[in-house]
């Protein structure tokens, strides 16, 4: 892994723009575009009008970058803040910095946003988040779906939260009222506690999760029933 902290923002896309063209690198992560700040601004004097700079920086490099990362297939993940227009009375506030550009040339764009309250462990500490992600754009797929899930500080998405959630969804696992069950018989009492209790289980965790992903494998001879329509 490689970590670069450049100076600006003309440096820190001039160097994304080198990795990606050498084909050495899978994936690179901007983070973020707000924290792009250009040259001139970083140069100039604190109260300096410098209206638009970012938004032109970024449409520049995104014209070069989009053919380059076509070649190599390289993945390029631009993460992003959020801020709020000035004076609007109808719709959504709501914008990203950096100007259009990169809202144009991304093939997929995500929201995503804590949903609830922080998760504590059993000693009161906070742990981790549940996040809510929208696809608010997609060229790949279709775009407007929702996923709901943990984030757990050091670990990343919680895998012992989607195979409780994915598990109910399925009716693998049994829920009534706070209890969670499998094959009739109670496991845990509260969300938390059937976490932990799969973590403290891998093996059982493992053959509910292969039965969950038996539940949503596309049923065989679709693909071929459907190539045969075409």
């Amino acid at each position: 892994m490689l970590i670069s902290q450049p100076d600006n923002g003309e440096q820190a896309l001039e160097i994304a723009e080198n990795l990606i063209r050498s084909g050495a690198i899978d994936i690179i992560v901007i983070d973020s575009v707000a924290a792009l700040v250009p040259r001139s601004e970083i140069e100039g004097e604190m109260g300096d009008s410098k209206m638009g700079l970012q938004a032109r920086l970024m449409s520049q490099a995104l014209r070069k970058l989009t053919a380059t990362i076509g070649r190599t297939g390289c993945c390029c993940i631009f993460i992003n803040q959020l801020r709020e227009k000035i004076g609007v009375m109808f719709g959504n506030p709501e914008t990203t910095t950096g100007g259009n550009a990169l809202k144009f040339y991304a093939s997929i764009r995500l929201d995503i946003r804590k949903s609830g309250t922080a998760i504590k462990d059993k000693d009161g500490n906070t742990i981790g988040n549940p996040v809510k992600v929208k696809v608010v754009k997609n060229k790949l797929a279709p775009p407007f779906r929702v996923a709901t899930f943990d984030i757990i500080f050091g670990e990343g998405i919680s895998k012992t939260g989607e195979i409780i959630d994915l598990g109910v969804e399925t009716n693998i696992i049994g829920k009534s009222g706070s209890w969670f069950s499998y094959e009739n018989t109670k496991i845990a009492q509260g969300r938390e506690a059937a976490k932990q209790f799969m973590a403290d289980n891998p093996e059982l965790a493992k053959d509910i999760e292969l039965k969950i992903m038996e539940k949503y494998k596309p049923a065989e001879g679709s693909h071929s029933e459907n190539d045969a329509d075409e």
